[in-house]
This record gives structure tokens, C-alpha cells and sequence, in this order.
């Protein structure tokens, strides 16, 4: 894929601000937000870096549909046991690395950092988002979204959106 991938300003913008949306929310808590950023047959996995390579389908979450994420949703909220925590992610800037014929195959590397209510800060996920962005009648939204986890090891759980 060629890094010249060009694209107007205002949508490069659009899709800049999509990313920082999506932070904003899942570092918020409104987790009822979290399924709003996807189209109705999106699909979301967070997979470890080797699985994707290697082409392995094994992921560590796997959702095919906005239905899917409110279920998760409402996982998180009424049926998880789990040591609280907050969470904080620092995007990357996106980058286009492909126009499609109804979107963009953009990428964008991302850092999580996790703080228990007792404790420090901690360096929890860090990897890369491959998506497939589109434009719809509210704005652009993610038709998949890939979160490639670097590391093998994973902190006992991962309850909440990467």
C-alpha cells in the first residue's frame, strides 16, 4: 500500500476527529457510546500482533455487528466482576493508506495506559489500529476495526474497548 494515499482536508479532519472521539469515549466510562462509533455490521476484534501476521484467526475479542458491541456493553455494566479501573489511550495520527470505493483503509498506532484505583499507572496495551473507515449519514464510522496488540502477554483481563 502506498503512503501517498491522498485525501481532502476537511475529511482528513473528519477522520482525525473520529479517532480522538473514540478516545475521549472509551476513556470516558459512557461505555453506551463505545457501539455509536461503528456501522450496524462492523466488526471489532483485538488480536495479538503474531495471530494477524501469521494470518491466524484467533482473537482475543471478536464482535461482527453493532448488536454485538452493545451486548459487551452491557457486560461491562452489569454482568463483569472486575477490579475497576480507568483507562487512558494516546493515539497516533491516522494515516490513509488506501481509498476504497465507499471509504478509507486507514492505520493508526495507539499506547493504553491503565490506573487502578489503588495504584500507579501502568502501561497496559500497545499497538495498532488497522481500520476500514466510512462515510455515512452521521458521519464517518468504522466499518472494522482491528486493534493489533503488540505483546503476547495481556494482564489477567481486558474488559473494556481497546
Amino acid at each position: 500500500m502506498s503512503s501517498e494515499v491522498k485525501m481532502d482536508f476537511q475529511t482528513h479532519w473528519e477522520l482525525s476527529q473520529l479517532y480522538t472521539d473514540y478516545a475521549i469515549a472509551v476513556d470516558s466510562g459512557k461505555w453506551d457510546l463505545w457501539p455509536e462509533f461503528f456501522t450496524e455490521d462492523a466488526v471489532y476484534k483485538l488480536q495479538p500482533r503474531e495471530n494477524h501476521e501469521r494470518g491466524f484467526p484467533l482473537a482475543t475479542l471478536s464482535f461482527e455487528s453493532k448488536a454485538m458491541l452493545r451486548d459487551r456493553v452491557y457486560g461491562i455494566q452489569e454482568t463483569l466482576y472486575h477490579d475497576p479501573y480507568y483507562q487512558r489511550h494516546v493515539v497516533g495520527a491516522p494515516l490513509v493508506r488506501a481509498v476504497l470505493d465507499r471509504g478509507w483503509h486507514t492505520e493508526a498506532n495507539y499506547a493504553v495506559f491503565r490506573t487502578k484505583l489503588d495504584g500507579l499507572s501502568s502501561v497496559f496495551n500497545v499497538g495498532r489500529y488497522i481500520d476500514t473507515v466510512v462515510p455515512t449519514a452521521h458521519g464517518l464510522k468504522f466499518a472494522q476495526r482491528l486493534c493489533i496488540y503488540d505483546s503476547e502477554m495481556i494482564p489477567n483481563s481486558i474488559i473494556y474497548p481497546i
